[in-house]
């Protein structure tokens, strides 16, 4: 269980605080994944992944929990995420990497109230959505 962890000055909140914790991060999961499923301009994306989403959803969860400063459950339960390790035997172009931050700047919008730190997640997730590509880009 982790300790509470009051903002101050001095140790402001991390983004998981900011999110609403726990709840906050399901509820952004939930909502990408449930973009993702049901967007045809994400049809690409999601045809990369298995037909049942639950297990990404988890997963996904647990890595954003450490990756916004909360608890790092991932780790705690897989070891090392290894993003771009774990990611490779799927193919991930700009087209993939475009639609799934499609995907999670709509749920951004619709989960994350604080403009500044929507923007940040936003400009974060698309780094990392570029580093998983693992396939040329098409000129």
């Amino acid at each position: 269980m982790s300790q509470e962890n009051p903002a101050t000055s001095e140790n402001p909140a991390t983004p998981y605080e900011k999110i609403g914790g726990e709840a906050g991060v399901e509820k952004l999961v939930n909502r990408f994944y449930d973009l993702m499923d049901s967007l045809p301009e994400a049809r690409e994306v999601r045809a990369i992944h298995a037909k049942s989403l639950k297990g990404s959803r988890r997963k996904l969860i647990l890595f954003l929990s450490g990756w916004l400063g909360g608890p790092d459950l991932y780790v705690e339960k897989y070891g090392h995420p290894r993003l771009r390790q774990r990611h490779f035997p799927f193919a991930i172009g700009v087209q993939e990497r475009d639609q799934w931050l499609m995907c999670m700047d709509q749920s951004l919008l619709e989960n994350v109230t604080d403009e500044r730190l929507r923007q940040e997640l936003s400009v974060a997730f698309a780094r990392l959505g570029d580093h998983m590509r693992n396939q040329a880009e098409v000129a």
